[in-house]
């Protein structure tokens, strides 16, 4: 099925990300093409059949059925039994496997006969929609979502006039507008565009989709006004729009939808009155409404209780992210109400007395006030309570307030008695878990009661709920020894449990093996506390479903033999501080799906093999810093999937830097001994990269004049190497740069004029070369949002410009020992911004990368005060004045 897919000669595969999966491939000579029917008879059929081969252990459910000869027989196909035509294909991803690569479309064209095509939860990484899909004209269902599609909806699907359904939702690389062809789909019932980049108008021919039962576009940033007229959509059941661009809300009289049962306007500045015209207006849909979504907008309590009032069959509200403030006990009725979301408002006492105070009848299953300002006196028992608690609700999320006693525990003892799911992470909730949670919470399925400050040894009654399934308790005071836990527990739910976090606590004491009991784990968190000893392979073998192990940050050493095969395939490791070393650890050659691994500060010796660089295709974020790793890196050919985070430094790699790192989007490789740069920076390929770090290497000879791959930079470190010469003008062409930091060579020369395209710059550090000539006015003209300029140590001569003047956001200035004249210009008095008490790291980072994760950004600044150079990483400095110390 795969192999219908043909480029010249077509590469399909489906991507592993486990061992135990498949690779699959399917070379199709460019001289076949699809025959409309799929028989066995069929010579493009025997040829699938002889082409398709298998890599791994085993395949997966579906495509396990491909090797027999009919295709038609084949999962995801399904064949018109009369004509043997090939009229449905279903190719949806399904975690771990997916599609990924790019599609040419050419060889379906004689598949006219396909009506249902289902390419979802995919990865195209980017690639386009084939504007021949528009040539399958008797498709009936399309479905594109969740797929990594880019570039423009193409117009050609306007041809598709027999569509009855079209998702292209969940698609982050797509833009530019909604082609008016799409107006052509009149039998169109369901559309779904939303979680897009699309933008601009929308077009009025939508009008026309009269048949539609489905309208979602959500999660774009559409503008001007809506197409819809009254009567437009007679038959439209669920509407979802967000559209914060229109602050017009005369469209909202456009919705007069009779059999309207979802109504989703999000995001969209909504304020008290335009709810009031929409529900008072038109009473018409006011029976068949029983899902509405007010989230992000501008209503208060005067909307919360108009809906009290207005519908009885209201089974779902979201009103999160509004200005809704009830102080006082709330008496609203909604007697259908099955799902609650309030969400980022603000309650301040008393709003749940006794068991729920709202008129909630029995129905009520999900509960959401997460970030709603509660504090225990939000919650208190009365004799009520303890006869009307809530039997209904399994689903509440209270996390990210301020509850601080063991009050609300007691509170749901008596409100609360079926509930399966238990958000309380984020408040401050002090002392230990009372005894009696355990015993009357008997049907939890997931706890998480992370970040607060619960303190004891481990309850031992987590293990004896027999429902249990989710337990987190990270970021807490909790202490004891980690073996009590285990031991002093049934672990009834052992078949059940999945995921286990006590990150970052302070609990002690030995991994004991009987941890191998929970061996249905998929989730181990303890990294972060004061664990010791041996971890061997004998505590992770019973763990064959394991995707995410962290062991970080203690004192524990991992033992393992070289030659073990895990049972498992680990997504996420962290081990971080484990005592790996002295030797690579070679049983992660059997890992392929690692997406982050941490394997640092371990003492690790020796070179890393070229297997471990294979390994690499799905990696996000991998840290091997701080250890001993010698060796050059092998430039191998690699495609990374993702844009991942690379740490390498302080280690003793050397040689060449592979130009398949060019694929990530941070690379640090400082405090190595790299010598050669061009191997990177000159490569033909485009480049993600926006961190480049490779500072304390041993760089040598000119800096390259070849920075084009590299345009993205935002960050990039090149400092205490031994570069020579100028610097080059093609650096200029780094127009995203915000950091330059070249300190401690021997650079040469004035500074290249073409530098001040580089307007971005909020650090510029040149010191300690052998710079000359005077300071360039452009840096005062084109620099502007600079906050740190050294050039101290150089050569650099005349007068200081006054454009200097221009840097108002200016805090930290070092031009000392140079050949300045005394001649300071006196409106570096109006420096406003020097008279700030401190540099803020964190302050200055988010500036530097307020859409980027950039972890642990090292600004490493030093500085001359009275002739003497010091250093520090997190400036607090106090700046009166400016030393420009003349040598």
């Amino acid at each position: 099925m795969y192999g219908r897919v043909i480029n010249s000669w077509a590469f399909v595969s489906y991507q592993p990300l486990h061992n135990n999966a498949f690779l699959l491939s399917l070379c199709i000579s460019p001289t076949f093409a699809f025959l409309p029917s799929c028989n066995i008879h069929s010579p493009i059929q025997q040829y699938l059949t002889n082409k398709v081969h298998w890599e791994g252990e085993r395949g997966t459910p579906r495509l396990q059925t491909w090797p027999h000869r009919d295709c038609c027989k084949w999962k995801g196909i399904q064949c018109d039994h009369q004509t043997g035509h090939v009229i449905i294909l279903r190719l949806p991803g399904q975690y771990p496997q997916y599609l990924r690569g790019t599609i040419n479309i050419t060889s379906m064209l004689p598949l006219q006969n396909i009506q249902h095509l289902d390419l979802s939860y995919n990865n195209f990484q980017g690639s386009h929609i084939p504007q021949l899909m528009g040539s399958l004209t008797n498709l009936r269902y399309l479905n594109l979502s969740y797929s990594g599609f880019g570039g423009s909806i193409p117009t050609q699907l306007g041809n598709l006039t027999h569509l009855l359904s079209l998702d292209l939702s969940h698609n982050y690389h797509f833009h530019g507008d909604i082609p008016y062809q799409l107006g052509s789909l009149t039998h169109l019932r369901y559309l779904d565009l939303s979680s897009n980049y699309l933008d601009g108008e929308l077009p009025y021919q939508l009008a026309n989709l009269s048949q539609l039962r489905y309208l979602d576009l959500i999660g774009n940033s559409f503008f001007g006004a809506l197409p819809f007229q009254v009567g437009n959509f007679p038959f439209l059941r669920t509407l979802r729009l967000a559209f914060s661009h229109l602050h017009n809300h005369d469209w909202l009289q456009t919705i007069i939808f009779p059999k309207l049962r979802e109504l989703r306007l999000i995001d969209c500045f909504l304020s008290d009155t335009d709810i009031q015209s929409l529900f008072y207006s038109y009473s018409n849909f006011s029976t068949s409404l029983t899902i509405l979504d007010l989230s992000y907008n501008m209503l208060t309590s005067s909307t919360f209780q108009l809906l009290s009032n207005f519908s009885l069959n209201l089974q779902q509200l979201y009103l999160s992210h509004n200005n809704i403030l009830l102080s006082s006990p709330i008496h609203s009725n909604f007697p259908s109400l099955v799902i609650l979301d309030l969400s980022y408002n603000n309650m301040t006492s008393s709003v749940f007395p006794g068991s729920f105070n709202f008129n909630f009848s029995s129905k009520l299953q999900n509960l959401r006030l997460q970030n709603c300002s509660l504090r225990d006196d939000s919650f208190f028992i009365s004799a009520i309570s303890i006869t009307n608690s809530s039997s209904s609700l399994v689903y509440l999320d209270i996390s990210s307030n301020f509850l601080k006693s063991s009050s609300i525990f007691y509170w749901l003892f008596y409100s609360t008695t079926n509930l399966r799911t238990l958000y309380l992470h984020d408040n401050v909730l002090e002392g230990p878990i009372p005894d009696r949670f355990g015993k009357v919470m008997n049907s939890l399925e997931v706890l998480d009661l992370s970040a607060n400050k619960i303190q004891g040894e481990i309850p031992s009654f987590f293990g004896n709920m027999c429902t249990l399934q989710k337990l987190v308790l990270s970021t807490n005071k909790l202490s004891g020894e980690i073996s009590s836990f285990f031991q002093n527990s049934s672990w009834c739910n052992r078949h059940l449990f999945q995921s286990l976090d006590l990150s970052d606590n302070q609990i002690t004491g030995i991994l004991s093996a009987s941890i191998g009991l929970l061996s249905e784990l998929e989730e181990l968190y303890l990294d972060g506390n004061h664990l010791e000893g041996d971890v061997t392979e004998s505590h992770l073998s019973n763990f064959s479903k394991l995707r995410y192990l962290y062991l970080s940050e203690n004192s524990l050493s991992m033992k393992i033999v070289p030659n073990w095969v895990p049972p498992f395939q680990i997504i996420n490791l962290k081990l971080r501080c484990c005592k790996l070393g002295p030797t690579f650890p070679s049983w992660l050659q059997t890992q392929s799906s690692l997406i982050e691994l941490d394997i640092s500060d371990n003492g690790l010796n020796g070179s890393v093999l070229k297997w471990f660089w294979n390994n690499l295709q799905n990696i996000a974020r991998l840290n091997m810093s701080q250890n001993n790793l010698i060796g050059a890196i092998p430039n191998i050919s690699l495609k990374l999937q993702s844009r991942p985070t690379i740490i390498l430094n302080s280690n003793q790699f050397e040689g060449k830097i592979p130009s398949f790192l060019l694929q990530v989007i941070e690379l640090r490789l400082s405090n190595n001994k790299f010598s050669n740069l061009f191997s990177l920076t000159c490569d033909q390929s485009t480049s993600p990269m926006a961190l480049l770090d490779l500072s304390n290497n041993q760089l040598k000879g000119h800096l390259p004049d070849c920075w084009k791959s590299v345009d993205l930079l935002m960050f990039l470190d090149l400092s205490n190497n031994k570069l020579s010469g100028k610097i080059p003008v093609s650096m200029g062409s780094l127009v995203e740069l915000e950091v330059l930091v070249l300190r401690n060579n021997n650079l040469t020369g004035e500074l290249a004029s073409t530098l001040k395209n580089c307007n971005n710059l909020i650090m510029l550090d040149v010191g300690e070369n052998v710079l000359s000539g005077p300071i360039p006015p452009w840096i005062g003209e084109s620099m502007q949002q600079l906050i740190i300029l050294i050039m101290r140590a150089n050569h650099f001569s005349g007068n200081l410009p006054i454009q200097l003047c221009y840097l108002k956001h200016i805090q930290f200035m070092d031009l000392s020992r140079n050949m300045l004249s005394k001649r300071i210009p006196s409106c570096l008095n109006n420096l406003t911004a020097m008279s700030e008490r401190s540099i803020n790291k964190s302050d200055t980072l988010h500036r530097i990368y307020p859409k980027n994760t950039i972890y642990d950004c090292n600004l490493n600044i030093s500085f001359t005060w009275k002739g003497v150079e010091q250093g520090f990483e997190n400036p607090q400095l106090k700046l009166k004045s400016i030393d420009l110390v003349i040598s």
